[in-house]
């Protein structure tokens, strides 16, 4: 029969091992090692790694989620927490300006620049056959933060460079005066190369934002396609008058 001794022993054994879990991957966070947004190995392989059972491990996940270090998300798991990034809909502006104003370095990645054939959303919203196709992963303090696919006219993209575009925002650069712009956003899931261009898992909540640009007379120009992790971001507007119903501004149906 096992003596309250041993039972106490055992017991202060486990305790102290969830601990030492969690200082472990705490030192891992606080050094760098796992930056901010970045997802953790997911809580059967820290429980390989570790030799411990699925419990131990989520009482050191646990441990350090009450500390604000780290946090879940169904479809997400374990991540190192960090600052949401708000980025407001009722203004034009690029990613770069909501990150640069979070004090976050910015950077892109240009997967794709080319000429090609109007896919049929662009030739549907663009009005034209042939368009320049430009498609980056931003990065964020150097961790991929979203996925931009941007379509313009070939007319209008014509004189521009890859490396002007990895550079500088489509906003700047374009020979035309811009005016307003249109945003649909959507839940969706993450596809195959979604997934790894932004290191998430396949199937993981995004945010899929559509922007059409127009140009000052009306005539769509930019018609851009971004994702986003769901888990560090968020979409924000203010809203000048309190309306009647207390449903969210924009809403609609999706048939």
């Amino acid at each position: 029969m096992r003596s309250a001794a041993n039972y106490t022993t055992m017991r202060q054994v486990r305790t102290i091992r969830y601990r030492d879990i969690a200082d472990h991957l705490r030192d891992r966070i606080e050094g760098g090692e796992v930056a901010a947004g970045r997802l953790l190995p997911s809580e059967a392989e820290l429980s390989r790694s570790y030799d411990v059972s699925r419990v131990t491990i989520r009482k050191s996940l646990e441990l350090l989620r009450a500390e604000g270090l780290i946090d879940s998300r169904q479809g997400f798991g374990w991540f190192v927490a960090g600052e949401t990034v708000h980025q407001p809909l009722a203004r034009l502006a690029t990613i770069e300006d909501q990150l640069t104003a979070s004090g976050v370095h910015s950077e892109r990645r240009i997967t794709d620049f080319a000429f090609v054939r109007a896919p049929a959303r662009a030739r549907q919203v663009l009005g034209v056959d042939k368009v320049l196709r430009v498609s980056r992963v931003n990065l964020a303090d150097g961790e991929p933060f979203a996925r931009v696919t941007v379509f313009c006219p070939e007319d209008l993209g014509a004189a521009l460079s890859r490396a002007q575009v990895a550079e500088s925002s489509f906003y700047d650069l374009l020979p035309v005066q811009l005016g307003g712009a249109v945003q649909t956003i959507e839940a969706a899931a993450a596809s195959a190369s979604d997934a790894e261009l932004l290191e998430i898992p396949v199937g993981s909540p995004v945010l899929r934002c559509e922007r059409v640009t127009a140009d000052a007379v009306g005539t769509p120009v930019l018609l851009g396609e971004y994702v986003f992790p769901g888990h560090r971001t968020a979409f924000t507007v203010d809203l000048p008058h309190v309306e009647s119903s207390i449903a969210p501004s924009g809403l609609r149906l999706v048939e």
